[in-house]
C-alpha cells in the first residue's frame, strides 16, 4: 500500500507515534483493504470503486484511540463500540464525508436504530447500517480480521460467531454478504 496516500497522512496525524497501537491499526486495516479488493476482483459486475475501497478500509477504524480497549493498546475514555461514530466525526472534520459513513456503519454488521435503542448502546440513536455496496464490502471484509490476532484470517464460521453478540439481524446481513461476495 502506498504510505504516501492521504489515508496514511490522516492515520499518521492521529497516530503520530510508531507504537503498538499504530502497528495494530495499520496491520488490521491493510488486511481489510486487501480482502475488500479480493471481493472487487471476484465480482467485477458490482463495479466497486477500488480506490475508495482501499482508502475507506484504511480509515474505517481511525477512532479506536479514543476508546478504552487496553488489549489493543487503546487507552481512551469511550466504550469500544463507540469507535465507529467517533472515527466518523474525525473523518467529517477532515472533510471526508463518504469515508465517515464507512467508519460509522461498519460496527458489527451495522447497527439499526432499533438495535441501538433496545440494547441501550452508548452510540447516537440513528441507523448505522452499511448502505452503499462499498460500505457493505468493507464491513464484510472487516469481520474476517481481529485486532488481537493480527496474523489470523477468520473462517466464515469464526466471523459469524464473533457477530452473535450483535444479534440475529447482523447474522442475517452477514449471511447475505457471504452469498453475494464469496
Amino acid at each position: 500500500m502506498d504510505t504516501k496516500s492521504f489515508p496514511y497522512a490522516i492515520i499518521f496525524k492521529y497516530y503520530p507515534d510508531e507504537n503498538q497501537l499504530r502497528s495494530i491499526l495499520l496491520t488490521h486495516s491493510e488486511r481489510v483493504a486487501r480482502k475488500a479488493l479480493q471481493v472487487a476482483d471476484a465480482h467485477p459486475e458490482l463495479q466497486l470503486d477500488r480506490q475508495f475501497l482501499v482508502e475507506a478500509s484504511l480509515l474505517h477504524d481511525i477512532g479506536i484511540f479514543r476508546c478504552d480497549a487496553p488489549s489493543i493498546h487503546c487507552f481512551g475514555t469511550y466504550p469500544y463500540i463507540c469507535h465507529g461514530y467517533l472515527g466518523a466525526e474525525l473523518m467529517r472534520i477532515e472533510g471526508f464525508k463518504r469515508h465517515a459513513l464507512v467508519c460509522e456503519r461498519h460496527t458489527g454488521a451495522g447497527l439499526s436504530l432499533a438495535q441501538i435503542e433496545s440494547r441501550n448502546l452508548p452510540v447516537p440513536h440513528r441507523d448505522m447500517l452499511p448502505v452503499s455496496m462499498e460500505e457493505q464490502v468493507i464491513c464484510f471484509a472487516d469481520k474476517f480480521f481481529s485486532k488481537t490476532r493480527l496474523e489470523e484470517e477468520k473462517t466464515v464460521e469464526m466471523a459469524r460467531k464473533s457477530l452473535q453478540k450483535f444479534g440475529e439481524d447482523g447474522l442475517v446481513r452477514f449471511d447475505r454478504w457471504c452469498q453475494m461476495f464469496l
